[in-house]
């Protein structure tokens, strides 16, 4: 193709006066996004970008602590947040309603930032010592309880707000690296692999309507979530040494610009993928 060629196939170009600001991103679009709880939370940055970009966002965020939320939505300049537990059959079946009822009839984005362990389930897979059995049971309870809100939450919630998603809808699930052992992820590593397992299966499901399933996995960084890791200093350590583009744990930024990528129609052809926003640090294996 000559340059000459290359001019026609995109139509004539008007004078440079004549083009406005570009758009943001995400102009046009709606986001829910979890999993918003702190300042510093990954979804946090997430939400904050998407709505400087031009999206409408809505957040949800733990009846718990829903107050949390909903005050950093006002700080954001967000609309009122929406209590969910994403674990609660009764909560999602009523959420495609709340949705609407916000003046939502279209869902152009869904992140999904839902992880809970309890810290006996962190650091190591095996328990330090057998207990009785009803030690044992209790474990096993909690187990089930981290992989219903860790994992299998996001088939349910994206089965929730499934009406709403149109065709170029994009659905981002947050994990973490899920191939390798991490000293101290305990649990929170096979959970993360059976998230990526769900995300896959998603987008073979989804893809006839249009609807985009990616994870996009991150290096450490210092939230609230992460804190209860043990070792989480020096695992970031370690990742800032393998990084070959080098590794911020304080910096959440880099993983929010990936999000946003692949909420926008920018990746229109990526689906059950694991996009990895980690400094290159995979290669080296920390």
């Amino acid at each position: 193709m000559t340059p000459a060629e290359s001019a026609d196939s995109v139509g004539p170009v008007g004078p440079a006066e004549q083009v406005g600001p570009a758009p943001g991103l995400l102009a046009g679009r709606t986001i829910v996004v979890t999993g918003v709880l702190r300042p510093t939370s990954i979804a946090t940055s997430i939400a904050a970008l998407a709505h400087r970009e031009g999206a409408r966002v809505l957040l949800t965020g733990a009846p718990a602590t829903i107050g949390a939320t909903r005050s950093l939505a006002r700080r954001l300049g967000l609309e009122e947040a929406l209590a969910l537990d994403a674990s609660d059959p009764a909560q999602l079946a009523a959420l495609e309603a709340d949705l609407r009822a916000a003046g939502v009839e279209r869902l152009d984005g869904l992140v999904h930032a839902i992880a809970h362990a309890d810290r006996g389930l962190l650091g190591t897979v095996l328990p330090d010592q057998a207990g009785p059995p009803e030690q044992a049971v209790l474990r096993q309870r909690r187990l089930q309880e981290a992989f219903t809100t860790s994992a299998a939450s996001l088939v349910e919630l994206t089965q929730a707000v499934r009406p709403l998603l149109a065709p170029g809808s994009s659905v981002v699930a947050l994990t973490f690296e899920s191939t390798r052992a991490h000293p101290g992820y305990g649990w929170m590593g096979p959970l993360k692999a059976a998230l990526e397992a769900g995300v896959r299966y998603l987008a073979a499901e989804l893809g006839g309507q249009g609807v985009r399933v990616n994870a996009l996995s991150c290096g450490p960084l210092r939230t609230p979530a992460a804190s209860a890791i043990p070792g989480l200093d020096d695992m970031a350590a370690r990742w800032a040494r393998a990084a070959p583009l080098g590794w911020s744990a304080e910096d959440a930024q880099p993983v929010a610009r990936s999000a946003l990528a692949l909420l926008s129609d920018w990746l229109p052809a990526t689906t059950g993928q694991v996009l990895r926003a980690d400094g290159g640090a995979f290669l080296a294996g920390p």
